[in-house]
Protein backbone atom coordinates (compact mmCIF):
# COMPACT_ATOMS: atom_id res chain seq x y z
CA UNK A 1 0.00 0.00 0.00
CA UNK A 2 2.62 2.14 0.94
CA UNK A 3 4.53 1.72 -2.87
CA UNK A 4 1.20 2.34 -4.21
CA UNK A 5 0.51 5.71 -2.34
CA UNK A 6 4.00 6.65 -3.40
CA UNK A 7 3.73 6.29 -6.84
CA UNK A 8 0.27 8.17 -6.37
CA UNK A 9 1.95 10.53 -5.28
CA UNK A 10 4.76 10.88 -7.95
CA UNK A 11 2.24 10.94 -11.08
CA UNK A 12 -0.08 13.54 -8.84
CA UNK A 13 3.54 15.72 -8.62
CA UNK A 14 4.25 15.19 -12.50
CA UNK A 15 5.33 18.70 -13.75
CA UNK A 16 3.75 17.59 -17.25
CA UNK A 17 0.11 19.34 -17.74
CA UNK A 18 -2.93 17.21 -17.89
CA UNK A 19 -5.28 16.68 -20.50
CA UNK A 20 -7.61 19.38 -20.16
CA UNK A 21 -9.92 17.51 -22.77
CA UNK A 22 -11.95 13.91 -22.38
CA UNK A 23 -9.29 10.64 -23.21
CA UNK A 24 -10.63 7.99 -25.31
CA UNK A 25 -10.26 4.38 -23.26
CA UNK A 26 -8.55 1.54 -24.80
CA UNK A 27 -11.34 -0.84 -26.66
CA UNK A 28 -9.21 -2.95 -28.23
CA UNK A 29 -5.89 -3.97 -29.70
CA UNK A 30 -7.71 -4.33 -33.15
CA UNK A 31 -9.34 -1.54 -35.36
CA UNK A 32 -11.40 -3.79 -37.47
CA UNK A 33 -10.25 -7.13 -39.68
CA UNK A 34 -7.19 -6.29 -42.06
CA UNK A 35 -9.12 -7.49 -44.99
CA UNK A 36 -11.69 -4.50 -44.72
CA UNK A 37 -8.78 -1.82 -43.97
CA UNK A 38 -6.92 -3.23 -47.16
CA UNK A 39 -10.11 -2.65 -49.36
CA UNK A 40 -10.22 0.98 -47.92
CA UNK A 41 -6.71 1.16 -48.67
CA UNK A 42 -5.56 3.28 -46.29
CA UNK A 43 -1.82 2.03 -45.02
CA UNK A 44 -0.89 2.25 -48.67
CA UNK A 45 -2.13 5.95 -49.06
CA UNK A 46 -0.91 6.41 -45.75
CA UNK A 47 2.53 5.18 -46.30
CA UNK A 48 3.10 6.75 -49.60
CA UNK A 49 1.93 10.42 -48.16
CA UNK A 50 4.43 9.78 -45.26
CA UNK A 51 7.28 9.00 -48.04
CA UNK A 52 8.33 5.93 -46.25
CA UNK A 53 11.34 4.39 -48.44
CA UNK A 54 13.70 1.33 -48.19
CA UNK A 55 16.43 1.65 -45.69
CA UNK A 56 14.31 4.11 -43.62
CA UNK A 57 14.12 3.40 -39.76
CA UNK A 58 10.22 3.74 -38.86
CA UNK A 59 8.35 3.36 -35.08
CA UNK A 60 4.71 2.41 -34.73
CA UNK A 61 3.78 3.29 -31.67
CA UNK A 62 0.84 1.71 -30.20
CA UNK A 63 0.97 -1.46 -32.80
CA UNK A 64 -1.85 -3.64 -31.59
CA UNK A 65 -2.12 -6.89 -33.99
CA UNK A 66 0.68 -5.18 -36.20
CA UNK A 67 -1.20 -3.90 -39.02
CA UNK A 68 1.04 -1.39 -39.95
CA UNK A 69 4.08 -3.29 -38.59
CA UNK A 70 3.69 -5.72 -40.81
CA UNK A 71 3.20 -3.37 -43.91
CA UNK A 72 5.73 -1.32 -43.24
CA UNK A 73 8.35 -3.93 -42.53
CA UNK A 74 8.87 -4.79 -46.70
CA UNK A 75 8.67 -1.22 -47.68
CA UNK A 76 11.94 -0.42 -45.89
CA UNK A 77 13.58 -3.56 -46.87
CA UNK A 78 16.64 -5.47 -45.31
CA UNK A 79 18.04 -2.34 -44.95
CA UNK A 80 15.83 -1.11 -42.80
CA UNK A 81 13.88 -1.90 -39.71
CA UNK A 82 10.90 -1.29 -37.83
CA UNK A 83 10.26 -1.32 -34.10
CA UNK A 84 6.97 -1.91 -33.06
CA UNK A 85 5.32 -0.78 -29.42
CA UNK A 86 2.41 -1.16 -27.59
CA UNK A 87 1.23 -0.39 -23.86
CA UNK A 88 -0.13 -3.57 -22.99
CA UNK A 89 1.68 -6.80 -22.43
CA UNK A 90 -0.71 -9.68 -23.73
CA UNK A 91 -1.37 -6.97 -26.91
CA UNK A 92 2.99 -7.09 -27.42
CA UNK A 93 3.33 -10.53 -26.91
CA UNK A 94 0.80 -11.78 -29.43
CA UNK A 95 2.35 -8.99 -31.94
CA UNK A 96 6.28 -10.51 -31.02
CA UNK A 97 4.71 -14.11 -32.30
CA UNK A 98 3.72 -12.77 -35.53
CA UNK A 99 6.66 -10.94 -36.42
CA UNK A 100 8.04 -14.40 -35.36
CA UNK A 101 5.84 -16.21 -37.66
CA UNK A 102 6.20 -14.06 -40.86
CA UNK A 103 10.24 -14.07 -40.26
CA UNK A 104 10.15 -10.38 -39.93
CA UNK A 105 13.66 -9.91 -39.17
CA UNK A 106 13.86 -6.19 -39.52
CA UNK A 107 11.38 -5.79 -36.83
CA UNK A 108 11.72 -5.48 -33.31
CA UNK A 109 8.72 -5.33 -30.86
CA UNK A 110 8.53 -3.24 -27.37
CA UNK A 111 6.59 -2.55 -24.51
CA UNK A 112 5.71 0.96 -23.30
CA UNK A 113 4.57 2.72 -20.65
CA UNK A 114 1.26 5.42 -21.33
CA UNK A 115 3.50 8.38 -20.50
CA UNK A 116 6.57 7.34 -22.45
CA UNK A 117 7.19 5.63 -25.63
CA UNK A 118 10.94 4.89 -24.81
CA UNK A 119 12.76 5.12 -27.93
CA UNK A 120 15.88 5.30 -28.40
CA UNK A 121 16.77 8.85 -28.87
CA UNK A 122 17.48 10.31 -32.29
CA UNK A 123 16.58 6.82 -34.42
CA UNK A 124 13.73 7.33 -36.76
CA UNK A 125 13.30 8.63 -39.74
CA UNK A 126 9.16 8.40 -39.69
CA UNK A 127 7.06 7.79 -35.69
CA UNK A 128 3.45 6.80 -36.34
CA UNK A 129 0.50 6.93 -34.08
CA UNK A 130 -2.29 5.62 -35.84
CA UNK A 131 -5.78 5.51 -34.68
CA UNK A 132 -4.43 5.36 -31.26
CA UNK A 133 -4.04 9.22 -30.26
CA UNK A 134 -6.95 9.96 -28.71
CA UNK A 135 -6.11 7.32 -26.28
CA UNK A 136 -3.46 8.69 -25.05
CA UNK A 137 -3.70 9.43 -20.86
CA UNK A 138 -0.58 11.55 -20.73
CA UNK A 139 -0.15 13.49 -23.99
CA UNK A 140 1.88 16.01 -23.43
CA UNK A 141 4.73 13.66 -21.47
CA UNK A 142 4.12 11.24 -24.21
CA UNK A 143 4.82 13.54 -26.94
CA UNK A 144 7.90 15.37 -25.34
CA UNK A 145 9.52 11.98 -24.89
CA UNK A 146 8.51 10.62 -27.94
CA UNK A 147 10.22 13.95 -29.93
CA UNK A 148 13.15 12.73 -28.99
CA UNK A 149 13.27 9.50 -30.84
CA UNK A 150 13.20 11.45 -33.99
CA UNK A 151 16.26 11.71 -36.60
CA UNK A 152 17.17 15.56 -37.07
CA UNK A 153 15.00 15.79 -40.22
CA UNK A 154 12.02 12.90 -39.28
CA UNK A 155 8.51 13.68 -38.88
CA UNK A 156 5.37 12.14 -36.62
CA UNK A 157 3.12 10.64 -38.80
CA UNK A 158 -0.53 10.91 -37.20
CA UNK A 159 -3.62 8.93 -38.70
CA UNK A 160 -6.96 9.90 -37.11
CA UNK A 161 -10.59 10.76 -37.36
CA UNK A 162 -11.79 14.05 -37.36
CA UNK A 163 -14.62 13.61 -34.64
CA UNK A 164 -14.54 14.18 -31.20
CA UNK A 165 -12.53 12.78 -28.40
CA UNK A 166 -15.78 10.84 -26.91
CA UNK A 167 -16.25 8.94 -30.49
CA UNK A 168 -12.57 8.05 -30.88
CA UNK A 169 -11.74 10.43 -32.82
CA UNK A 170 -9.09 14.15 -32.43
CA UNK A 171 -10.18 17.16 -34.11
CA UNK A 172 -7.06 18.19 -36.41
CA UNK A 173 -7.04 21.60 -34.59
CA UNK A 174 -6.64 20.24 -31.28
CA UNK A 175 -4.10 17.41 -32.19
CA UNK A 176 -1.80 20.57 -33.84
CA UNK A 177 -1.75 22.37 -30.75
CA UNK A 178 -0.82 19.72 -28.31
CA UNK A 179 2.09 19.08 -30.51
CA UNK A 180 2.60 22.85 -30.96
CA UNK A 181 2.89 22.82 -27.42
CA UNK A 182 6.01 20.44 -27.44
CA UNK A 183 8.08 22.31 -30.35
CA UNK A 184 6.43 20.00 -33.05
CA UNK A 185 5.15 22.11 -36.43
CA UNK A 186 2.79 20.68 -39.06
CA UNK A 187 3.96 19.72 -42.18
CA UNK A 188 1.61 18.32 -43.94
CA UNK A 189 -2.89 17.63 -43.41
CA UNK A 190 -4.86 15.51 -45.98
CA UNK A 191 -8.07 13.83 -45.60
CA UNK A 192 -7.96 10.05 -46.35
CA UNK A 193 -9.84 8.76 -49.27
CA UNK A 194 -13.35 7.49 -48.21
CA UNK A 195 -13.71 7.87 -44.59
CA UNK A 196 -13.40 10.75 -41.67
CA UNK A 197 -10.12 10.17 -41.29
CA UNK A 198 -7.18 12.39 -41.79
CA UNK A 199 -3.27 11.94 -42.22
CA UNK A 200 -1.26 14.54 -40.53
CA UNK A 201 2.42 14.66 -40.48
CA UNK A 202 5.06 17.10 -38.17
CA UNK A 203 8.58 18.04 -37.42
CA UNK A 204 10.69 19.37 -34.76
CA UNK A 205 10.61 23.02 -35.47
CA UNK A 206 11.27 24.60 -31.83
CA UNK A 207 13.80 24.06 -29.35
CA UNK A 208 12.08 21.26 -26.44
CA UNK A 209 10.58 23.07 -23.41
CA UNK A 210 10.98 22.40 -20.08
CA UNK A 211 7.77 20.31 -18.66
CA UNK A 212 6.20 23.46 -16.62
CA UNK A 213 6.94 25.87 -19.41
CA UNK A 214 3.99 23.43 -21.41
CA UNK A 215 0.89 25.10 -21.75
CA UNK A 216 -2.38 22.60 -22.19
CA UNK A 217 -4.56 23.52 -25.09
CA UNK A 218 -7.85 23.15 -23.16
CA UNK A 219 -11.33 21.23 -24.56
CA UNK A 220 -11.74 21.73 -28.35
Amino acid sequence: MAALAGCRAEREASPFPKADRPVAPIVSDSFSTEDARDRVGEAEEVMQLAGVAPGMSVADIGAGEGYYTVRLSPIVGARGRVLAQDIVPATRDRLAQRVQRENLQNVSVRLGVPADPKLPAQSFDRIFLVHMYHEVTEPYEFLWHLRDGLKKDGLVIVVDADRSVRRHGMPPAQLACELRAVGLEPVRLARLTGSDSYFASFRIALAKPEPPAIKACGKP
